[in-house]
């Protein structure tokens, strides 16, 4: 499917140009806690005034959001009537919009998760307002039920409008801005290692890290080309996701996350920099089935794409990204690392291409927090 992308040119004129096109009269925007700081907000709460579209909100949700918000949220749209869905946020609000979207035609009697997604038609129009998950650029969403992370994937998810507002930024607290970018970054450099990789897949990911190292500073400098550019990044290095699947980087760092209170990009970044390290010194472990030279060969690529020489230098330079961003190292209890070994998607393993036992994933754990 090939996504449409506005702009915000004469305060979102585009978007009123779509939403007349398509005959929209009604609209459901799925919003998070910062909607209430964006430029958009006052779009959105003028549109009935000036298009006649009326408008129905949902932000009965959490990050890490629950089943049962989706199916509220479900529940809502169909009640209203609604035609068209905007998720505007961060990835929470984007995964609570996909299952609203794809849940929406589904037998509300029995569990959504338990059905065969039938893809329906209805618009999902996209508003990130973090530079860090592209999950405007990918099938996937993640929700929670009875506690356990449910992976819902469907290509019909994958909004048909996406709108980079790289004013939604500029409030930003620090940390969230740090951490997204990175998370970016791990999107990209995971992508290219992924077994799933392909050549398309690698240009997205070559892409995305170049954007982001060149316009770290100013991105973190809340200047707008580096906004601009970041949402960018954040996109491309989407797309490199879809294609491929996250590896073991992600795999491992959704426990730290749970267990410490950071946020994702934070606890991916520490995953994804021991975790690089030890492929490095265990190419020899490959089950990637394009074999061990081939594996190098990526790596050499990855540091490429960092205008960096050798590959243990792009690894370095990774380490040294952290350092310099002052991601503190969380505080583990002896027994956490019984919780953490065992807490690894086997799924995500598989698209590793180096092979990793429990006593490897163990580790590596003792390595990142300590």
């Amino acid at each position: 499917m090939e996504q449409k992308f506005i702009t915000t040119e004469n305060n979102y004129a585009q978007i009123d140009q779509l939403l007349g096109s398509m005959g929209i009269r009604s609209l459901f925007v799925v919003c998070d806690a910062a909607y209430g700081f964006l430029r958009i907000k006052n779009y959105f709460d003028t549109i009935e005034e000036r298009l006649g579209i009326s408008v129905c909100y949902f932000s009965d949700f959490k990050p890490n959001p629950l089943y049962e918000s989706v199916v509220e949220g479900v529940r809502v749209f169909n009640e209203n009537k609604c035609e068209m869905i905007a998720a505007v946020g961060g990835g929470s609000a984007m995964d609570v919009a996909k299952c609203i979207k794809l849940y929406s035609n589904m037998d509300n009697d029995k569990n959504y998760l338990e059905q065969e997604i039938v893809p329906n038609d209805i618009p999902l129009l996209a508003v990130p307002t973090t530079a860090g998950t592209g999950s405007e650029a990918t099938r996937y969403a993640v929700i929670y039920y009875n506690g356990e992370k449910q992976s819902v994937s469907d290509y019909s998810a994958i909004p048909s409008i996406v709108l980079l507002d790289a004013s939604s930024l500029k409030t930003l607290p620090m940390y969230q801005k740090k951490s997204t970018m990175l998370d970016a970054l791990c999107h990209a450099i995971e992508s290219f290692w992924s077994v799933n990789s392909t050549d398309e897949s690698k240009e997205y990911s070559k892409e995305a890290i170049k954007l982001i190292l060149e316009y770290k500073d100013a991105y973190l400098s809340n200047d707008d080309s580096g906004n601009e550019n970041m949402l960018r990044a954040a996109n491309i290095a989407g797309k490199a996701i879809n294609i491929t699947q996250t590896t073991a980087g992600h795999a491992m760092c959704y426990k730290l996350t749970s267990l410490y209170g950071i946020a994702h990009g934070h606890a991916a970044a520490l995953c994804v920099d021991k975790l690089w390290r030890y492929m490095l010194d265990n190419t020899d472990k490959c089950i990637d089935g394009r074999g061990s030279n081939y594996l190098e060969g990526v790596f050499a690529d990855i540091a490429n794409a960092m205008n960096i020489n050798e590959p243990k230098q792009a690894a370095e330079l990774f380490s040294k990204l952290i350092k310099e961003l002052e991601f503190e190292i969380p505080k583990a209890e002896a027994e956490d690392y019984a919780i953490l070994k065992t807490s690894v998607n086997p799924t995500r393993l598989k698209n590793n291409p180096v092979g990793l036992s429990e006593e490897v994933i163990n580790r590596l754990y003792h390595e990142i927090l300590e």
